[in-house]
């Protein structure tokens, strides 16, 4: 069987803790291969690794981290069909969408490219007589990064190529189910000569976590995933000394007014719900039907959903994989058997498909809950599966109050023709990403990605300027280069003249 083991100072290191977490192939339900999971004294190594290599990489020349970040992006793009190969059999989505992350991922690594330009400074001359003060930003020194299964490629590469393009090393914690992917990015940047130590991966479960988050030498950490795992390594980290963003969970409504064009509303629902079988934090999980829209909405989205074809992700006539885990894929399915009990319509009940060939996979059929209760369970929790609740709203004003009441602030989209509602929706709804007519609107790579309330924790969102800001610190020079009549004894505060 095939290991997945630790990749520290630029080069592969075996796992010596004995410790060992299994791998599947969420398609077929078997283990696949195993991977280490990384003792304290492992993670030790890493960050030390890094550490080492932080002083000769936090001065090395702009041009030359951009010239190993150029050769980067060129052998990812190399190796695309590759990377969402390894993608879809440790994680299940289908090879389309596992392209579609490797090309968002790129995204950043391009921006990266272009660091010089993000870590201009300020001057300011003159403020004083003779006197200038100028603004800098830099590298913060070791940077950790704990990543998602969902998104095995994607937001790892939200991460490490803006840190390390800014200067820091990197310790990059991904999920043990889904090992492969961060291993061949640390490969491939070794490959582009990327120093010794610059990128680690040390695999791991909750023992190397809470080591990074302690370790003295660990400078800042950058967190995706569930809102109550965002909340800890929040407190513990900022509690140990650090510089912290963590992204939790989500609950994303779409709103659909009347005038909106329900053929698009309909096939945005579909997509956004149930692609990458709904494990997505800006999956769609609510639609909100906005006056007498509901019934006829639903029958569309339905009529779509029960055409989704599910299977492999190998296989190309698959639209949609299995889920992650056996146990996941049963608590997705909890959320529809329980539902009816709960007070909601079940108007696709994809419980009971059965996958030929692959009866030990890990599949679930898409599902449509309507007149879903506020205080159920399908519409209270985050389920991360292919289930799409809908609620009524009478009015635009009921529908608002709905978004702005929950808990989370991920994303949320308004499906409208009506150019005067999205623009009141856009500056009232109570989320960090906003869509009118885009039903997940991730932002491109030159803005930031990240929610309002328990859907982040710290001050900065993900990439773009807001990463920049958070894998650096601000400094500010003030210089004075006197005559050599200026001196003498003035205990008096300085003022500028």
């Amino acid at each position: 069987m095939k290991t997945i083991d630790h990749w520290i100072g630029g080069k592969p290191v075996e796992g010596g803790s004995g410790n060992w977490g299994p791998v599947f192939d969420p398609a077929t339900g078997e283990q696949a291969k195993r991977v280490a999971l990384a003792s304290v004294e492992e993670v030790d190594q890493a960050v030390a690794a890094a550490a080492a290599a932080a002083a000769d990489w936090g001065t090395l020349s702009l041009a030359r981290r951009t010239g190993v970040l150029f050769k980067y992006r060129e052998l990812l793009d190399a190796h695309r069909d590759e990377l969402a190969e390894l993608i879809t059999a440790e994680h299940g989505k289908v090879h389309s969408d596992a392209l579609g992350e490797v090309a968002r991922g790129l995204e950043i690594v391009e921006l990266a490219c272009g660091i010089p330009q993000l870590l201009k400074g300020e001057l300011s001359t003159q403020v004083s007589t003779r006197v200038d003060v100028s603004s800098i930003r830099q590298p913060v020194g070791v940077v950790a990064g704990i990543t998602p299964f969902n998104f095995p490629a994607m937001v790892p590469m939200w991460m490490f190529p803006l840190a390390i393009a800014c200067g820091n090393t990197f310790v990059l914690k991904p999920s043990e189910k889904v090992p492969s992917t961060a291993y061949r990015l640390a490969e491939l940047a070794s490959e582009a000569g990327l120093p010794e130590g610059v990128l680690n991966v040390v695999n791991g479960d909750r023992v190397a976590v809470e080591r990074l988050l302690e370790h003295p030498d660990v400078d800042a950490i950058s967190f995706v995933g569930s809102t109550p795992i965002a909340r800890h390594i929040f407190t513990t980290g900022t509690a140990n000394g650090k510089r912290v963003q963590a992204l939790g969970g989500a609950k994303n409504h779409m709103l659909v007014l009347p005038d909106a064009d329900l053929d698009l509303a309909a096939d945005s629902a579909v997509n956004a719900a149930y692609g990458s079988a709904g494990e997505r934090c800006m999956a769609v999980s609510v639609v909100v039907a906005v006056g007498a829209t509901g019934d006829e909405l639903v029958a569309r989205i339905a009529e779509r959903a029960r055409a989704v074809r599910i299977g492999p992700g190998d296989d190309p006539a698959s639209e949609m994989g299995p889920l992650i885990t056996r146990e996941h894929r049963d608590k997705v399915a909890g959320y529809v058997s329980g539902a009816a009990a709960q007070g909601a319509e079940v108007v696709v009940d994809g419980t009971g498909l059965v996958v030929e060939g692959h009866e030990r996979g890990h599949f679930l059929g898409v599902s449509l809950l309507d007149r879903v209760p506020v205080g159920s369970d399908a519409y209270q929790d985050e389920i991360f599966g292919p289930v799409l609740c809908v609620v009524r709203a009478e009015t635009y004003e009921e529908a608002l109050r709905l978004v702005n009441s929950s808990r989370w602030g991920n994303g949320t989209a308004i499906f409208t023709r009506d150019g005067g509602a999205a623009r009141r929706f856009q500056l009232e709804v109570q989320a960090g990403m906003v869509g009118v007519n885009v039903p997940i609107p991730v932002p491109v790579g030159y803005h930031s990605f990240g929610g309002w309330k328990e859907s982040l924790f710290g001050d900065h969102h993900i990439y773009g300027s807001d990463g920049v800001h958070f894998y650096t610190r601000g400094k500010v020079v003030t210089t004075r280069w006197p005559d050599p009549s200026d001196g003498g004894i003035n205990l008096g505060f300085p003022s500028n003249h």
